[in-house]
């Protein structure tokens, strides 16, 4: 769901952007793929504007990704748990949501295990939000 461009290029205009998600649930859509790394995070914000103006939150599954930051004009991968905790809490702030479906690492870091991201993902979901908005 990158409609902001890619990481780097401007977004489309945002009116644009927010009646397409609203055509594609209203078609049917049911799950939306988004990350932090799209357009430096504007395109979790447009898919928050849209949710919110449609009031079509539980019409959806949505999906996010952490993991790629640029720094110094170049990408690094990162699932640091202070790192990955700042991540989810951005996103769940752009977004606009109390509960993200779906959060799972956009690239591989080879520097820490799979099993720390995978514990510190599932920690998110068990301590940060209350057990019965947990979604099936």
């Amino acid at each position: 769901m990158g409609m902001s461009g890619n990481w780097y290029r401007l977004p489309k205009p945002e009116p644009d952007m927010i009646k397409l998600i609203h055509h594609a649930i209203n078609s049917g859509v049911t799950f939306l793929d988004t990350s932090d790394i799209y357009s430096s995070g504007i395109n979790e914000i447009l898919v928050g504007k849209a949710l919110k103006e449609g009031g079509l939150r539980d019409k959806l599954q949505i999906a996010t990704k952490f993991g790629i930051r640029i720094i110094n004009g170049q990408v690094d991968v990162c699932r640091d748990p202070a790192y990955v905790r700042s991540c989810c809490e951005s996103s769940l702030k752009r977004l606009g949501v109390d509960c993200i479906d779906l959060y799972y690492a956009h690239r591989v870091d080879t520097r820490v295990p799979i099993e720390i991201t995978v514990i510190l993902v599932c920690k998110f979901g068990m301590l940060m939000k209350e057990v019965e908005k947990i979604k099936d």
